[in-house]
């Protein structure tokens, strides 16, 4: 009797080739789609709805001859996702929902929907690579590897998963690039084969963010003030280079550091290292957002790409904000040790060094990092393979 797999059908092309490769492979394919965002106010127009991607998934499971569920998942989306997002932007943190987004919604209420339909396995199109191996404690332990294609690995998105979501899991395009991926759908003329890739929030799409987050977070203008070069490199720390508590504290400005340049309509609504939206003119060089205070309702910016306040050589990850995707591999108090680090998707991992203490975990990197933002997630590997993660502070 062949086995039984749920895979999460988005619309998208990555799972729809996900379907068939595990329908060629033998399995007793069903397909789940999910209802996780109905408010189309707030998308940028031309984005798809989730009513296109259903029916574009209700094609695909047809023409795979597979079972098609739908469920309605947007109440948790809203309580889980959503509002984590609007309470973060509001302390002045960015954070990223679609990491959350695959920690509560693809992983944990699809996995129940999934036991209810009696499931061995469960599957996405995310990819990336799961295998098991033997721990030093003797104990059986799922390892999160990166996908095939260095282009396309989504591992990072997937930071947040515990073993027990990754006991059952199974990436069928994990070991696949994208453009052979693309020529499997064409090949079997799925609906999917065409469809451009999703953009923006996980099951929102592309969005206009102040307008975005005005549904919650009251604008408020406020002052932008550039740091002149003076005074800034008269603020930069001169820390010890191995002093990872004092690197890993963010930048402090003062409005009297620099000058008032133009007016902003919220600081909750920028982020670090921002470049669009600030609708200044006249420098030699782009602008960017170095630091936001919540506080005062104040954006401090600098110019050019270069800035040296755009860098930082450490950062910090409360105790209770570390996660560990192999709980065999935790680092004891005083202990460091070296891993690879990335701090945003898709950015080439960094070599750095962790060091846990008794408040939290510091990572001190080899070179300075440009635009490490509170509120998103900094995870580390061993070579391929995903250790762990956290928010950073």
């Amino acid at each position: 009797m062949s086995k039984k797999v749920v895979i999460g059908l988005s619309g998208g092309v990555d799972s729809g080739v996900a379907a068939y490769l595990l329908k060629q492979q033998g399995y007793e394919v069903h397909a789940l789609f999910m209802i996780n965002w109905k408010n189309s106010s707030v998308t940028l127009s031309g984005d798809c709805t989730w009513e296109e991607d259903q029916l574009v998934a209700q094609m695909v499971a047809k023409q795979l001859d597979i079972p098609l569920h739908v469920v309605d998942s947007s109440e948790r989306y809203l309580s889980h996702v959503v509002d984590y997002m609007f309470n973060e932007y509001e302390k002045g943190r960015t954070p990223n929902p679609d990491v959350l987004c695959n920690r509560e919604i693809k992983f944990e209420i699809f996995n129940r929907y999934a036991q209810e339909l009696g499931a061995d396995y469960v599957a996405t199109g995310h990819y990336c690579r799961r295998d098991t191996v033997i721990g030093e404690d003797g104990k059986e332990y799922s390892r999160l590897l990166a996908g095939s294609d260095p282009n396309k690995d989504q591992s990072y998105f997937l930071c947040q998963m515990s073993q027990q979501q990754l006991k059952n899991v199974l990436f069928p395009i994990g070991d696949i690039i994208k453009p052979e991926v693309r020529k499997i759908a064409a090949s079997i003329n799925l609906a999917c084969a065409k469809r451009k890739d999703s953009q923006g929030i996980c099951f929102v799409g592309k969005v206009d963010l102040p307008v975005f987050l005005q549904q919650k977070l009251k604008s408020k203008e406020g002052n932008i003030v550039e740091m002149t070069d003076d005074a800034f490199v008269y603020r930069l720390r001169h820390d010890d280079p191995q002093d990872y508590r004092a690197l890993s504290k963010p930048y402090v400005y003062k409005e009297d550091d620099g000058f008032i340049i133009g007016k902003h309509i919220g600081a909750q609504y920028y982020t670090i290292g921002q470049r669009k939206g600030l609708n200044i003119g006249g420098h030699e060089k782009p602008v960017y957002v170095l630091a936001t205070d919540t506080d005062t309702n104040t954006i401090y910016i600098g110019m050019g790409d270069d800035h040296p306040g755009l860098f930082r050589k450490a950062l910090f990850i409360r105790k209770d904000e570390i996660h560990l995707v192999r709980p065999d591999m935790a680092l004891k108090q005083g202990e460091r040790k070296r891993y690879l680090v990335r701090i945003r998707y898709r950015q080439k991992l960094q070599k750095a060094e962790l060091i846990m203490e008794e408040e939290g975990l510091y990572i001190l990197f080899d070179e300075a990092q440009k635009s490490i933002t509170p509120g998103q997630f900094a995870a580390w590997y061993q070579d391929d393979e995903l250790i762990g993660s956290g928010v950073i502070a």
